[in-house]
């Protein structure tokens, strides 16, 4: 029996770090799926948003941040290239002159990836994306658990008049039943809003709403613990927008609201899903053109891998 060799990010000692591939990680990039586990996809895609545009620009920013990355998680000693078949597997093809061909587009790409039993690890793209994602795993999973980490909760019944853009993935992912409510929970929310119950609605529908506010000044690894208690078993997803952090330390984001999650706290939340049926995860809403200093596009990097190195699977050493 011939012995599986993995893949393995290029290291920094064979090729300096700002040379080599332009992929996640500088990982080899693959086309056909038969071989891969865990896929890194990039979707340019901005045309859902209401503030501030660039999110198209991000997947080819986030991977070139994502240079100084080195197999081995030295906190949680995870090992995800001794353990999985990790490829960057290129970007969604979206149309870029209209939305709704756009999700369809996604979610068949994502049926696609899906169905060769590849883990997708999203590079967005702005937050609209989630909902053909999660159309894509109710195919294979039904509805399912969800991890959210956001300012927003992205439940606008409209906005515009439109149905679809990334203030609403989640309540049309409510309506089409692509959820288990009672299994959801929303960290970070804070900001103004258009209603004092703005929050509520996620309550009425069974989410767990952690507001930015009981986060301040606190670890968030008995919150996460209460997490994995509720979820349990349950297929999960993870959907990370980067304005959850506060903009002191994510500038680079299309809707910014001051006093959000901590760095180290936004590591906590997702090492604190290590033990979850993790069955994807996305990384969204970085605008490079106001991230001048590329430290936006380099935390998202790095909670990409974070979210990588709690995959099911994932070896500790």
């Amino acid at each position: 029996m011939t012995e599986r060799i993995l893949n393995q990010p290029l290291s920094g000692n064979e090729m300096p770090r700002f040379g080599g591939p332009a992929s996640f990680m500088r990982l080899p990039q693959a086309q056909d799926l038969t071989d891969v586990d865990v896929g890194f996809i990039g979707v340019p895609f901005d045309i859902g948003t209401s503030n501030r545009p660039g999110a198209r620009l991000a997947p080819r920013q986030i991977r070139d941040e994502s240079r100084m990355l080195r197999p081995y998680n030295m906190a949680t000693r995870a090992a995800p290239f001794d353990s999985l078949q990790i490829a960057d597997i290129g970007d969604v093809p979206i149309n870029t002159f209209n939305l709704s061909k756009s999700i369809d587009i996604i979610q068949q790409h994502y049926r696609d990836v899906l169905a060769a039993d590849v883990t997708p690890l999203t590079i967005g793209g702005d937050h609209t994306i989630a909902l053909p994602i999660l159309r894509a795993l109710k195919e294979k999973y039904g509805p399912v658990a969800m991890v959210h980490v956001d300012a927003h909760a992205d439940i606008n019944e409209h906005m515009f008049g439109e149905r679809i853009a990334h203030g609403t993935p989640f309540r049309r992912a409510v309506e089409e039943g692509l959820l288990q409510c009672d299994k959801v929970v929303q960290i970070g929310l804070r900001g103004s809003g258009y209603a004092a119950d703005d929050f509520d609605w996620p309550r009425q529908q069974g989410f767990q709403v952690v507001t930015a506010e009981e986060c301040w000044g606190r670890s968030l690894q008995s919150l996460m613990k209460q997490v994995r208690q509720k979820i349990g078993d349950h297929p999960t997803y993870i959907s990370f927008d980067i304005d959850g952090i506060d903009p002191a330390y994510a500038p680079g984001t299309g809707t910014v609201e001051i006093a959000g999650l901590t760095v180290p706290q936004a590591l906590e939340i997702i090492r604190g899903c290590h033990g979850l049926d993790l069955v994807g995860a996305d990384l969204v809403e970085v605008s490079p053109p106001y991230d001048p200093s590329g430290n936006t596009a380099l935390l998202a990097a790095n909670l990409l891998f974070e979210m990588l190195c709690v995959l099911p699977g994932v070896q500790r050493r």
